[in-house]
């Protein structure tokens, strides 16, 4: 799996759990809710603005967000 993705797939479960639409989500981080659609369906790269505008929005550090992306690229990768 590429890393557009896994960015993807953990920006929505992130999202989910804390219970927010993406509309709300979108709103929050001053972005088109069809953009953060495409984010988490893997067509887009977030840009670096886009990347702190959402991690601020999920109340979290862009580092946090993409750690967890990196994460899952090693695990995918058999690193540790």
């Amino acid at each position: 799996m590429n890393s557009e993705a896994i960015f993807g797939q953990i920006l929505k479960s992130i999202r989910k759990k804390q219970k927010v639409s993406q509309e709300e989500l979108a709103f929050s981080s001053n972005l088109d809710r069809t953009y953060i659609s495409m984010l988490e369906r893997g067509i887009h790269q977030p840009t670096l603005n886009s990347l702190l505008a959402i991690a601020a929005a999920l109340d979290m550090k862009a580092a946090e967000l993409v750690g967890l992306v990196e994460d899952e690229l090693n695990k995918q990768n058999g690193e540790t």
